[in-house]
């Protein structure tokens, strides 16, 4: 499917142009796809030879994921935190 000629979908491909001062279109159904709206933040990535653009929420949950493996079960980090405050605030 083409828009216009400036961008051209194949399957979960999406060919486009680069325009004046590095911009690149990401087209509105991909966005959706990716939960990515307007005036949100992307991470930007080089992999090898490859761009890859990541919206920050979904950066978010996969170093959320990452960190769930190395926390033990049934330890709370905001528990421990607020302990943590609690004796800094004693010994002030």
């Amino acid at each position: 499917m083409s828009f216009g000629g400036e961008v051209t979908f194949m399957g979960d491909v999406v060919r486009t142009k680069v325009t004046q001062g590095g911009r690149i279109v990401i087209p509105a159904e991909m966005r959706r796809r990716l939960g990515i709206e307007i005036g949100d933040q992307v991470n930007l990535e080089r992999r090898g030879d490859s761009l890859t653009v990541t919206s920050s929420q979904a950066a978010l949950r996969r170093i959320q994921k990452r960190l769930q493996k190395t926390i033990p079960p049934g330890v709370s980090l905001v528990d421990e935190l607020i302990a943590e405050r609690r004796e800094e605030a004693k010994n002030e």
